[in-house]
């Protein structure tokens, strides 16, 4: 499952029009990500604080009226979030974005997951630790969350477990680790929980004509690990072709093998240095490169390729 990050307010551009009230740029920044085959979409008002302070409430009133999709809630404002969730029309598809595993948090996320019957994106860090360095130390506090969410009666199959990215120009290994977990997550509770990721970030901080292959080569690798759903960039259609051809399991050209090869091989615990591609072909060369750096057989650099 895909959601659309582009409603972001960290752009510049989006603050100001939330900010402001301008439901024409709304209006074709959703439209634009549901006609490239979003289904829900990541409503980021951050703080909610100033001008931004009952944007939530505006926009699912706007958008509601619109478009047939569902939505993921994204604030760190509770008592925003509280209002956002009384706007829905179908609370039960939407989702919390997001909570970590501190005790207060979980307490008002979980309060209104339970009410809703609603989805919830959690992170395995907390205050105390910050983001842990292993995966062990990542499920522990996974742990924590869902002892804490089926206290409040909240099923396994509404709790997304985010194992975190980081970029791989800044901390390499952490890939690994987060694919790790991944697949740790997926086999630590019954009934499964669900598994879910930040996309963008494990390309921040890369040189831009680098980030989308980096990101659709991390895609098919965390998909191959048991992935469940990912907060992408909606107006990068490649990536979620690539998305498309790995869930079902059809290659148009060599390049869509390729991805499904990493998948596969993923998903089956083999050695990618088993796998087969065009070494003259430009593009296979930079997604095997892409894929050996993400799985920490290489050193990162901007020039890798």
């Amino acid at each position: 499952m895909l959601i659309g990050e582009n409603l972001h307010i960290i752009s510049k551009n989006t603050k100001e029009a939330i900010s402001e009230r301008d439901s024409n740029y709304v209006l074709d920044n959703i439209k634009k990500q549901i006609n490239n085959g979003i289904k829900t979409i990541d409503l980021n008002i951050g703080p909610a604080k100033g001008k931004t302070q009952g944007a939530l409430k505006w926009l699912l009133e706007l958008l509601q009226n619109e478009y047939s999709v569902n939505y993921s809630l994204d604030t760190t404002n509770i008592e925003e979030m509280k209002e956002g969730f009384s706007c829905l029309k179908n609370p039960k598809d939407a989702f919390l974005n997001s909570t970590s595993a501190d005790e207060e948090k979980l307490k008002n996320t979980t309060e209104i997951i339970a009410k809703y019957d609603a989805n919830l994106i959690a992170l395995t860090m907390c205050a105390q630790t910050g983001i842990p360095k292993t995966p062990d130390e990542r499920i522990e506090l996974a742990f924590n969350i869902i002892e804490n969410t089926n206290a409040q009666g909240i099923d396994n199959s509404k709790v997304w477990l985010d194992p975190l990215i980081l970029p791989i120009c800044a901390a390499q290994e952490q890939a690994v680790v987060s694919l790790d977990t991944i697949r740790m997550l997926k086999e630590s509770f019954d009934p499964e929980v669900k598994t879910l990721i930040g996309l963008s970030n494990i390309s921040n901080g890369c040189p831009k004509e680098l980030r989308a292959d980096i990101n659709r080569v991390f895609l098919a690798l965390a998909l191959g690990c048991g992935l469940d759903g990912a907060i992408v960039d909606a107006f990068d259609t490649k990536t979620i072709e690539v998305y498309n051809v790995i869930k079902t399991q059809s290659a148009k050209n060599e390049t869509d093998r390729l991805y499904l090869e990493l998948y596969n091989s993923m998903l089956n615990f083999n050695d990618i240095d088993e796998i087969k591609y065009d070494k003259n072909d430009a593009q296979q060369h930079k997604i095997i490169r892409c894929a050996q750096i993400l799985l920490n057989r290489e050193i990162y650099s901007h020039s890798f390729v």
